[in-house]
């Protein structure tokens, strides 16, 4: 099956570029595995474009990423398609320092297809992509120094090794995970994860409960989450998840969520409400109404698994809240590959304009840390930073200079 794959690199450090010699090489030994393709350079970025049997391509694909001579490669786009490109011009290079390289790359797909690829082309608006300068990798900045973990301690905690406090409520119980703003070594919030009493995910929680039932239990179970809270003599914000129609089916959710905070000497300027996208939002102006009835009071809200759920982008046409966290389906891998670094540099562009804090959910290793932080993202969770840690405030890997 004929595929093409499309990729970006950096030039690997201490590597001098010499392109003649490179596209003698490409062409011997893509020619003997049919490859055909275009090589762009900047000086000091790669943007290839490979056509070929998927096998093929792939393991080439494989060999680069682990050569020496890329660094940063990124996969931009892997797909099928009928017909090549450049299947009469063997592998072009091409050095944008000293040519046009639109017009050569036209003049390129000319002579492959004998006619011009409009602008509307995907493959075009790929290298227009590249020359305007959109494929370059982020400033890594603070993440180019050599990096060591240490166990920081939370504020209010002697050594971050508190504990654990037992919940025995028959219910729930409630793991604390901190967002941060790393480099500032910085607790933006501790978020509440609802757990079972027997330390299982949410869903064994919500196993069984459907209706206003679930609502009920969705809304009811916050209370131990302030309960924990107060327990530990939070100073910090505390951020809870709550379901968008729990807040339209049970009648003075808002007011309950006061009491609640109230029954434990806590204020609702200490609680970020995050509001999932696990479900569809049937009653809009029941909502947008008691969001409001929310902000009235000084809790703060986030949407919570942003780009995974089911509202996305018209949830936030309709309101903005103070921060949005990424889903971790997007954050994964986010180092090398191109759709998850596009969509986030438009999160993190869009909500620069709305005034939203971005924040990453399960970051998990520094790769996808320093691109994320280097991409212009405000805040992160994960495993890199902290485990979740039932019942009590977990000590932090705070990243530092070595």
């Amino acid at each position: 099956m004929l595929s093409t794959l499309i990729y970006s690199s950096q030039l690997g450090t201490g590597y001098l570029p010499d392109l003649d010699g490179l596209a003698e090489i490409s062409r011997r030994n893509n020619a003997r595995q049919d490859i055909t393709g275009i090589l762009l350079f900047d000086g000091e970025s790669f943007f290839q474009i490979l056509e070929g049997d998927e096998e093929a391509i792939d393991s080439l694909f494989d060999r680069i990423r682990m050569d020496k001579r890329h660094d940063s490669v990124v996969k931009i786009m892997s797909d099928h398609s009928p017909a090549r490109k450049f299947g009469e011009t063997g592998m072009r290079v091409l050095d944008i320092r000293s040519h046009n390289v639109m017009d050569e790359a036209s003049l390129a797909l000319r002579q492959a297809l004998g006619t011009r690829l409009p602008p509307s082309d995907r493959v075009i608006k790929l290298i227009r992509a590249f020359v305007e300068g959109k494929w370059r990798a982020p400033n890594r900045g603070a993440c180019d120094l050599p990096l060591h973990e240490t166990a920081g301690a939370p504020a209010g905690q002697a050594d971050g090794n508190s504990e654990d406090v037992p919940q025995q409520n028959g219910h729930c119980q409630f793991a604390l995970q901190p967002i941060v703003d790393a480099l500032g070594r910085h607790v933006s919030s501790y978020e509440a994860l609802i757990r079972s009493p027997t330390g299982g995910p949410p869903a064994e929680c919500f196993a069984g409960k459907a209706g206003d039932a679930l609502y009920e239990f969705d809304l009811f179970s916050k209370k131990y989450a302030f309960e924990l809270a107060a327990r530990l003599g939070f100073k910090e914000k505390l951020s809870v998840n709550l379901l968008p129609m729990s807040l339209v089916k049970i009648p003075d959710a808002t007011g309950r969520l006061d009491r609640y905070l109230s029954d434990y000497g806590l204020k609702p300027a200490q609680v970020v409400i995050e509001i999932t996208e696990d479900e569809a939002i049937t009653y809009y102006d029941e909502f947008s109404a008691a969001l409001k009835r929310l902000r009235a009071r000084g809790f703060g809200l986030a949407i919570d698994d942003f780009g995974a759920g089911f509202a996305g982008l018209s949830l936030l046409t309709r309101f903005q809240p103070e921060k949005i966290k990424i889903d971790r389906a997007i954050v994964t891998g986010i180092e090398q590959d191109g759709p998850r670094q596009a969509i986030v540099k438009a999160i993190v562009e869009c909500c620069r304009s709305l005034g939203i804090t971005t924040v990453a959910e399960g970051v998990e290793t520094v790769e996808e840390w320093c691109w994320l932080q280097a991409s212009g993202i405000d805040l992160f969770q994960g495993y890199l930073f902290a485990q979740p840690r039932i019942g009590a405030i977990p000590g932090i890997h705070w990243p530092t200079r070595s």
